[in-house]
This record gives structure tokens, C-alpha cells and sequence, in this order.
């Protein structure tokens, strides 16, 4: 296996053990490729979950752009509830894991068709 293989599997299993979460294995391989090299670097491939920044970043170029969903408050609505089940005392928070679970809140698996 890859490297890029380790990290999802990693990610699969955040998903399943913390997120409670059994994952489409297909979805999450393409929302961890669209992540681009950010996986691979340890800074980026994880989430200040904390920053209001860092969200309102998440909602603008994730949500908005990639997704095409409109601003609304729904939006931060649906990150702070994906951050939630992910554990706020969870240290490490994975972007692709996140980015995952925004997909599935939002019923937006046809942006990775």
C-alpha cells in the first residue's frame, strides 16, 4: 500500500471509532484525493478546529466552492455539528475526515460523482 492508502485507512478508521461512522469507502478515497498534498503535510492535514478562521475558511472554499452550497448560517451550523461528533476534545481532527463528514451532513456526494 501507498502512502495515500495509510492515510485513508487512517481516516476510515477515525471515522469508524470516533465518529461512530462506517464509511463509504469510495467517497472518502475521493474526498481524501481532493484534498491534494495537504494530506501529507502534518500542519494541513489537520483542523484548528478551535479558530474562527480556520471555519469560516472551511465553509468558504470547502462548502461554498467546492460543494456550490449557499451562505447561510446552516453552514457553520453543519461544521460545528460535524466538529462535535468528531470529539471537541479530540485533538487531532483530520481534514479529509471532516471534509467527509460535511459531504454526507449535506447530502453532497454527487460533487465526487
Amino acid at each position: 500500500m501507498g502512502k495515500r492508502d495509510d492515510l485513508i485507512a487512517k481516516y476510515a478508521d477515525d471515522l469508524k471509532t470516533k465518529c461512530k461512522m462506517n464509511p463509504d469507502m469510495a467517497l472518502l478515497t475521493k474526498v481524501t484525493v481532493g484534498c491534494g498534498p495537504a494530506i501529507y503535510n502534518d500542519d494541513a492535514s489537520t483542523l484548528a478546529a478551535s479558530q474562527a478562521s480556520e471555519l469560516e475558511t472551511i465553509k468558504t472554499n470547502f462548502l461554498m466552492k467546492k460543494l456550490g452550497l449557499a451562505d447561510s448560517p446552516k453552514l457553520m451550523e453543519g461544521i460545528n455539528a460535524v466538529i462535535e461528533v468528531y470529539g471537541k476534545s479530540e485533538r487531532n481532527k483530520y481534514r479529509a475526515v471532516v471534509y467527509y463528514m460535511l459531504v454526507k451532513q449535506f447530502g453532497r456526494e454527487s460533487a465526487y460523482a
